[in-house]
């Protein structure tokens, strides 16, 4: 383990300064270790840094940054994670971030994702997670699709999620 990775277990909020400024680190592994610590410590000046690190060029450091979002369960990440779930590779650590985050914010950016049969799966997932009556029209009209079952099959699973949540 990493010094990065020693420093989140321990979960000091005196390393995230440290940590935030390892995030210019050329080593793609470094940085990785340093956003999975900054979730584990928990401290919210990570927000905005860990937003960045979703650009990274490394994919493990994006995918990183995301959990760790959703980890500290910020609303400022809200929209840049709604607009790195365009990105094939981290739909689902963003689904699911936004989830843990529980930002209303995302309902309707998610319903304008069914558009995208890209990530139209994990929008319906996400959406079925989160709970929000407000999409359970749009889930409806999924269920009419004839030409994708398992689009139909996922938003089905939604809609019974979102009910069991209004009890």
């Amino acid at each position: 383990m990493g010094s990065a990775g020693a420093l989140g277990e321990v979960g000091d909020v005196r390393a995230v300064d440290p940590l935030i400024k390892a995030l210019g680190d050329g080593e793609e592994g470094v940085r990785a270790g340093v956003v999975t610590s900054l979730g584990e410590i928990g401290d919210a000046k990570a927000v905005e840094p860990l937003i960045k690190a979703l650009e990274d060029e490394d994919e493990w450091v994006c995918l990183g940054a995301a959990e760790a979002l959703g980890m500290l369960g910020d609303t400022r990440a809200t929209e840049p994670l709604i607009k790195t779930l365009r990105t094939a590779s981290m739909r689902d650590d963003v689904a699911i971030a936004l989830v843990e985050i529980g930002d209303s914010r995302a309902v309707e950016p998610l319903i304008r994702l069914f558009e995208d049969e890209d990530v139209r799966m994990d929008a319906v997932e996400a959406l079925g997670r989160i709970g929000d009556p407000r999409a359970v029209e749009p889930l409806k009209l999924l269920l009419l699709d004839e030409n994708d079952k398992e689009v139909r099959a996922t938003a089905t699973h939604a809609l019974e999620a979102i009910e069991q949540r209004s009890r």
